[in-house]
């Protein structure tokens, strides 16, 4: 793992916060070999089973409704993003806004994801990133690939999936799926429209890079045709991908 902290920071002042009981300590794990370039991703395990009611008021934040397993996926995720502005100095931890999306704190900005009791946030300076979008996901079994492939890949896609070994294509409709998640992450806070797999393409995956156009207007500023790199990596056997927008 590598701290994507960045130098020269008070050690008292980022220290990190408690976890909750159902949760691990949440660490710095930046999975690419390419440097963060000021981006703090923290990541931890949890166990929806050990969920307490004061969790949230020990954490600072609204508690939310629904089943223990919904709850505890959201207090690990807050708890790792919380632990992500701790690396900036920064004491807060996101709340949830209308849309359900996180509210960031003043010159921040991160995203949040969860998948079979993993958590992550990613956060960075808005002085830096305009916006990220993170999205962990476990990969579909060959059956629901196929049954998925062509809700999630765009015709162009489905061409392309069939050069690649059988054993392959599972993961590729996968990773397809967690990036285009990923993109909407990053662009909905820009545009405020939403759109579906079939708006976008992915044009390329290989070792950790990829390539995302979009094929339907947002706004004046996100046209179709607009490219957008993304990373992806495997973090405890899951798909893990992520699109940051840089600050002009």
């Amino acid at each position: 793992m590598t701290d994507a902290r960045p130098a020269g920071q008070n050690a008292a002042m980022t220290q990190t916060p408690p976890p909750p009981p159902g949760c691990s300590p949440a660490l710095s794990d930046w999975p690419w070999p390419a440097d963060a370039n000021g981006l703090s991703l923290h990541r931890c395990q949890f166990d929806p089973t050990r969920l307490d009611g004061n969790d949230f008021a020990r954490l600072g934040i609204s508690a939310i409704q629904g089943a223990a397993k919904r709850q505890m996926e959201y207090l690990a995720g807050r708890y790792c993003a919380a632990t992500a502005l701790r690396s900036f100095d920064c004491l807060a931890v996101p709340e949830r806004g209308a849309d359900r999306a996180p509210l960031w704190p003043a010159g921040f900005c991160g995203s949040i994801s969860h998948s079979h009791g993993v958590a992550l946030a990613v956060v960075g300076r808005e002085s830096a990133w305009r916006s990220l979008g993170l999205d962990l996901e476990a990969r579909l079994s060959d059956e629901r690939a196929r049954r998925l492939c062509a809700e999630i890949l765009t015709p162009a896609e489905q061409q392309r999936l069939q050069s690649l070994p059988g054993d392959a294509q599972a993961t590729r409709v996968s990773l397809t799926f967690s990036l285009k998640e990923s993109l909407f992450k990053a662009l909905y806070p820009l545009t405020g429209v939403r759109f579906y797999f079939q708006d976008a393409e992915l044009l390329m995956a290989d070792q950790g890079m990829a390539q995302l156009r979009l094929l339907k207007s947002l706004s004046a500023e996100w046209t179709a045709g607009r490219e957008l790199p993304a990373r992806h990596a495997e973090i405890d056997g899951q798909l893990l991908s992520l699109v940051a927008v840089a600050a002009e």
